[in-house]
């Protein structure tokens, strides 16, 4: 098709050819905003631009894989490879932080609930921030409600969990994000997280030990007030028995 040399030139949009991933951060900066690997970014990130952020994600993961020196074209096991690593980063593993949180149906607590709650074990699965390596555990929550406690379905605990953990994570800074949003979501007179997790960056390099858990705590309101509570909690909690 011939074009017109006389015509007038379409003027380029002004962010035509920028990374999706600039557009975001930018936005991010403007607003003054952190976006650390923990972090949830979803307010930032407009409709579409997540299938965007993966197609980019793919082309930054083949170059890794060409440093690597690694034959994607020939090596019919690793042909897809920077494609489906892209998709688990985006999509799966690190979701929590693209997407909103889960929509949590509150309730009244219109019985005046006020013993101890325990849900758990959960199995919880994230990635250490340091070597993006798998950290697996599981994590008990227990709530003291009061009247003006919001009370939610015990699969929401599981699904709030879920959204944390799904970022790069320290486990420490992962239980006080998860305690943080249980206090907004329930409004309780206490509550105690407990999470048991096993971390591949010791397991699958460094020290190589596939023994190794680490366990940790948050307590708040009356767990970290009653030591009696506080150790009513521990008590009811199943023996780890999963080792091996």
């Amino acid at each position: 098709m011939k074009t017109d040399p006389d015509a007038p030139l379409t003027p380029a949009a002004p962010d035509e050819g920028v990374p999706v991933s600039v557009k975001i951060r930018q936005r991010i900066l403007a607003a003054r905003k952190r976006f650390h690997a923990n972090d949830n970014i979803a307010d930032f990130v407009e409709p579409g631009e997540l299938e965007k952020l993966l197609d980019e994600v793919e082309v930054k993961m083949q170059g890794v894989l060409d440093s690597l020196v690694i034959d994607t074209v020939s090596d019919h096991n690793t042909g897809d490879t920077a494609r489906r690593v892209a998709k688990m980063y985006v999509n799966e593993v690190f979701r929590g932080r693209y997407v909103k949180p889960p929509t949590i149906t509150e309730f009244p607590n219109a019985e005046h609930l006020n013993e101890l709650m325990i849900v758990g074990p959960i199995t919880v699965r994230s990635a250490c921030s340091h070597h993006f390596c798998p950290v697996i555990g599981k994590v008990w929550i227990g709530v003291m409600p009061n009247e003006h406690t919001n009370v939610i379905g015990l699969s929401k605990y599981a699904r709030l969990a879920e959204w944390v953990m799904g970022r790069p994570q320290i486990q420490e800074e992962a239980v006080i994000q998860l305690a943080d949003l249980i206090m907004e979501k329930t409004q309780p007179d206490g509550l105690a997280i407990v999470m048991e997790a096993s971390h591949y960056c010791m397991a699958w390099r460094g020290v190589k030990d596939m023994d190794s858990r680490m366990i940790n705590s948050v307590m708040r309101g009356v767990f970290l007030k009653d030591a009696a509570l506080r150790r009513e909690f521990l008590a009811l909690i199943p023996r780890r028995t999963d080792r091996s």
